[in-house]
């Protein structure tokens, strides 16, 4: 019998089951036990994907028909955002439904609070009889989820369901995961060449080397610009869609399964039969350059754009593909099917990608769509909306209490106050910020009504800088109004102000 590397997979993806059948003290306790007709929950995070790009949310590019067959299931929101313009604050303030300035995952690479060990959508649910279970491609997020993992009955590494893994720090130091990979990335140099410091790096790169050419011309013709990866591994977003498949057709219900599949993230490499999609004539409209630039030319961020969409087009096939069979399997009838992203990517203004010290729109309005058991018909949203909800409103949605801790609120439709509606979303950009100080040096944006307020604080030449935006009007954010409009600003200058010192008041030194 030929027993390939699918067959393997499909295998592995039993060994949840069985391990759960054979014992489930090492996982999480059940303080209660769910019944068994308790909904299911699907959290899908595709890194880097902003809806700027996104044809439902008004993009002229039709880059996702498949995400809008969807949402005629679903409840889309529009004016969504992400805790922060890059993975670790994004996703640390999904999985606690606190912001960055409260859990205090900052930086690259960071780890949450000790009290967040405790403190997380895993351990909530886990608490209420859920079976839970964890996956990402992003070694960010593996940071996170390490340390999550006692709340965790099934945990999975990338190398797991990756086609290539080049990295060896969940192999040999697993135990201490978060260490090994900071030490592990310490020695690059960049994205995939070690330190000549390193014992045997030359050699070890050189048989790299030729490994990588082999399977790039196995792949060749599916992957013509390269096949999809990131921190040395490779994976096609296809394996892991059938793997999230098989998963969800074992797991021991109810059970909620959180998802975070790297593509968009750069860089892209689209299946072959999109990597020609979009060569047109349309152009975003011209934006000013900003203080924090980078230098990047109009026509190089074009091209880029391009290729981005391309891969969200490919991204958005593979969606659509697990989205009809979780509808042919019944799956959806009894599951909760979270449609989101951790942040977003930018092409204007002279900058490229996300690791900026800007917080426009293109790198903090991501998608969200929330799909509720059995729904059939579409409802949109219009209100702001921020990552740090999506957590309480799965918990209200199953009838649960919300922890006093969390700063998300319960969103619409299921919850229908006025209050949701009325209050301020923010997003921080701190990782220059000391973990364990106040937010002395940070962007934070607040958006409130249809009025976004940026701060600059700390930053050589620009500390104490704002910028002001009318989303309504002006959605692409060309005119700061900062100056124009000075009563608003003033305003909303106070409450930032008054929150900023609110969440560092824990952190001042008490002589």
């Amino acid at each position: 019998m030929n027993f390939n590397r699918r067959d393997f997979l499909k295998l592995a993806s039993m060994l949840p089951l069985v391990a759960s059948n054979l014992s489930l003290s090492e996982g999480p306790s059940k303080s209660k036990v769910a019944g068994t007709d308790s909904p299911n929950i699907l959290i899908l995070v595709f890194d880097t994907l902003s809806a700027k790009h996104i044809s439902l949310y008004g993009y002229p590019r039709e880059t996702m028909p498949h995400l809008a067959r969807f949402a005629e299931r679903a409840t889309v929101y529009h004016a969504h955002y992400a805790g922060g313009n890059f993975t670790t604050p994004g996703t640390g303030s999904l999985l606690t439904g606190t912001y960055a300035w409260t859990h205090r995952a900052l930086s690259h690479q960071a780890t949450l609070l000790e009290k967040f060990l405790s403190r997380n959508i895993f351990n909530e649910f886990a608490s209420r009889g859920y079976y839970t279970a964890g996956f990402s491609h992003n070694l960010l997020v593996n940071i996170l989820m390490h340390a999550l993992r006692q709340n965790l009955d099934d945990y999975v590494l990338p190398a797991e369901i990756a086609l290539v893994d080049y990295n060896f720090s969940d192999d040999v130091f697993y135990e201490d995961y978060v260490t090994a990979v900071r030490s592990e990335r310490a020695y690059l140099k960049k994205p995939g060449q070690m330190s000549d410091s390193l014992f045997l790096a030359p050699l070890f790169w050189a048989l790299k080397e030729i490994h990588l050419r082999s399977i790039k011309q196995e792949f060749q013709r599916t992957f013509p610009l390269g096949i999809p990866g990131y921190h040395d591994m490779l994976y096609p977003l296809e394996d892991t869609v059938d793997w999230i498949l098989d998963q969800v057709s074992v797991m021991p219900q109810p059970f909620l399964a959180y998802m975070h599949m790297m593509p968009p993230h750069d860089p892209y490499y689209p299946r072959g039969e999109f990597a020609l999609s979009f060569y047109d004539e349309w152009r975003p409209d011209p934006k000013p350059e900003h203080f924090y630039s980078e230098g990047f030319a109009e026509e190089e961020l074009l091209d880029r754009r391009r290729r981005y969409d391309q891969y969200i087009a490919y991204v958005d096939a593979e969606f659509g593909r697990l989205y009809d069979q979780l509808t042919d399997r019944g799956l959806l009838e009894n599951t909760w099917l979270v449609f989101t992203s951790d942040h977003g990517e930018m092409f204007e203004r002279g900058i490229w990608q996300h690791t900026t010290r800007t917080l426009f729109d293109p790198v903090i309005h991501v998608p969200l769509l929330i799909s509720a058991p059995g729904q059939n018909t579409r409802q949109d949203i219009y209100s702001s909306s921020s990552c740090v909800d999506v957590f309480p409103t799965l918990l209200q949605g199953l009838g649960e209490p919300i922890p006093d801790w969390i700063e998300g609120m319960v969103l619409p439709p299921v919850e229908t106050s006025e209050a949701v509606k009325d209050r301020n979303i923010y997003a921080i950009e701190a990782k220059s910020n000391p973990k364990y100080g106040p937010l002395v040096k940070a962007t934070v944006a607040m958006i409130k009504g249809d009025y976004k307020l940026i701060f600059y604080a700390g930053y050589e030449g620009h500390d104490g800088v704002f910028e002001l935006y009318d989303l309504a009007s002006d959605p692409e954010e060309l005119n700061d109004l900062y100056e124009s409009r000075k009563s608003i600003a003033d305003a909303l200058k106070r409450e930032m102000l008054a929150k900023i010192e609110d969440v560092n008041a824990p952190y001042l030194r008490k002589d």
